[in-house]
C-alpha cells in the first residue's frame, strides 16, 4: 500500500507525572496516553500511520514468501531485577521470542507485546524497557505489531510483567524435531554457558559478590540460519533457558529414546561463572542461559557446522560437548574431569526462581 494513501500521522498523547498510576489502566485519555507517550512512540515507524486497532492485520501473500508452515509461540518475563548487565526485561523479552521461532528453523517476522504494570513504576524506567524492546526488534528484522496494556494496584506484581508472542514463517526445506536425533550425532553449543543466570543472581545483590558476567541475551536467528546453510542435515536446535544445558540434554535424550554423554573439558564455562557456582553450591549444568542453543548435528556434518558457527559473532566460541549412542535410553552422563562419570539429571524444582 502506498504510504500517501494513508491517513496522516496523529499527534501522540504524553504522561507528564513520574510513575504509572491505576488511572492508567482505566481505558480513559490517561491510558491512552501512556500507550501513545511509551509504546507507540517506541514500537511504530515514524513514517507509517499509527492506526490503533484490536489486532495487526498480516498480509498472508508476504508470509507465504518465507515458507509454507507457520511457527507461533508465547512466552511471558518476570525478571527480577528488571536491569541488569548486558540486557533488560524488553530486551530479554524480544530475544527470548524470536529464538523460540528461530530453533524451529523459522524466520521471526512479528512480535506481540502485552504488559502487566504495578502502580507506582517509573515512567522514565518503563520508557527505557519500550525503546531497549524496539531496539531489539529493529536489530533483529522483526516489528512489534500489536500489544495490550493492564495496570495492577500496588503489591498485585512486581513492578512489570511482560508477554510476548511471535510469528514466524519455516521454509519447505527445514524440518528439525528433537525425536530426530541418532547413535553418532554430535551435540555442539554455541558458546560459554550459565552467563545469564549468573548475571541474574550477581544483580540481585543477595549474596554481596561482584563479577563483571553480563546476560547473553541476544537474538539467535541469524546464527541458526548460518548453521543450517552449513549443516543441512541439523536434526534439532534447543535453547537452553530455564533448566540450562542438563535440562535440554534429558529432553533430548528422552524424545529420542537415546543416551547421551558429554565431556565436562570440552563443555565451555567462564572461570568466573565456575567460581560463582562454586561459592553458592550450584552446578553450573543448569543455569539459564539466553543466547546459547544446544544442537543435535550427523557426524558427516560436525566440522561443517562448527566452523559456520564461530564464523558468526554469536558463535565462537561453538563448541563439540559430546555424542548421543545407543546405550541406556534416556540417560544423560557426563565424563568429569576427574576420569569418572556421573549421571546428570534433569533439574527438579527451581534452581534459580525469576531467572526470565
Amino acid at each position: 500500500m502506498n504510504l500517501l494513501d494513508l491517513p496522516p500521522r496523529r499527534s501522540l498523547g504524553r504522561v507528564h507525572v513520574p510513575a504509572v498510576t491505576l488511572a492508567h489502566g482505566g481505558g480513559g485519555k490517561a491510558m491512552k496516553d501512556l500507550i501513545d507517550d511509551v509504546f507507540v512512540s517506541a514500537f511504530c515507524d515514524a513514517k507509517a500511520p499509527d492506526v490503533l486497532e484490536d489486532q495487526a492485520r498480516l498480509d498472508l501473500a508476504a508470509l507465504a514468501r518465507y515458507g509454507d508452515r507457520l511457527a507461533f509461540t508465547t512466552d511471558s518475563f518476570v525478571v527480577d531485577p528488571l536491569f541488569f548487565p548486558g540486557g533488560d526485561i524488553g530486551k530479554l523479552a524480544v530475544c527470548g521470542t524470536i529464538n523460540d521461532l528461530a530453533v524451529g528453523g523459522a524466520k521471526p517476522l512479528y512480535l506481540s507485546c502485552a504488559v502487566v504494570i504495578e502502580e507506582g513504576m517509573p515512567l522514565d524506567a518503563l520508557r527505557g524497557i519500550a525503546n531497549s524492546m524496539a531496539e531489539a526488534a529493529r536489530m533483529a528484522g522483526v516489528r512489534i505489531v500489536t500489544g495490550d496494556t493492564k495496570v495492577v494496584q500496588r503489591g498485585a506484581c512486581d513492578k512489570l510483567f511482560i508477554t510476548t508472542t511471535g510469528i514466524g514463517v519455516i521454509p519447505s526445506q527445514i524440518d528439525l524435531g528433537i525425536h530426530q536425533i541418532k547413535p553418532g550425532d554430535g551435540i555442539l553449543v554455541n558458546g560459554l554457558l550459565g552467563d545469564h543466570g549468573a548475571a541474574i543472581l550477581a544483580a540481585r545483590g543477595d549474596f554481596a559478590l561482584k563479577t563483571e558476567v553480563a546476560s547473553d541475551c541476544a537474538a539467535l536467528h541469524g546464527l541458526i540460519e548460518a548453521l543450517l546453510r552449513a549443516a543441512p542435515g541439523t536434526r534439532c536446535i534447543r535453547d537452553a533457558t530455564r533448566g540450562g544445558l542438563a535440562t535440554v540434554l534429558n529432553e533430548m535424550a528422552e524424545a529420542s529414546a537415546l543416551s547421551i554423554e558429554i565431556d565436562e573439558a570440552a563443555t565451555p564455562l567462564r572461570e568466573e561463572v565456575r567460581g560463582f557456582c562454586e561459592i553458592l553450591g550450584l552446578d553450573p549444568l543448569y543455569l539459564a542461559n539466553e543466547g546459547k542453543v544446544v544442537i543435535a548435528v550427523p557426524p558427516a556434518e560436525i566440522e561443517a557446522a562448527l566452523a559456520a558457527m564461530r564464523a558468526h559473532p554469536l558463535g565462537a566460541g561453538a563448541a563439540l560437548i559430546g555424542h548421543a549412542s545407543g546405550g541406556i535410553p534416556a540417560r544423560v552422563t557426563m565424563q568429569t574431569v576427574f576420569g569418572g562419570k556421573r549421571i546428570v539429571d534433569m533439574l527438579i524444582g527451581e534452581q534459580l526462581p525469576r531467572i526470565c
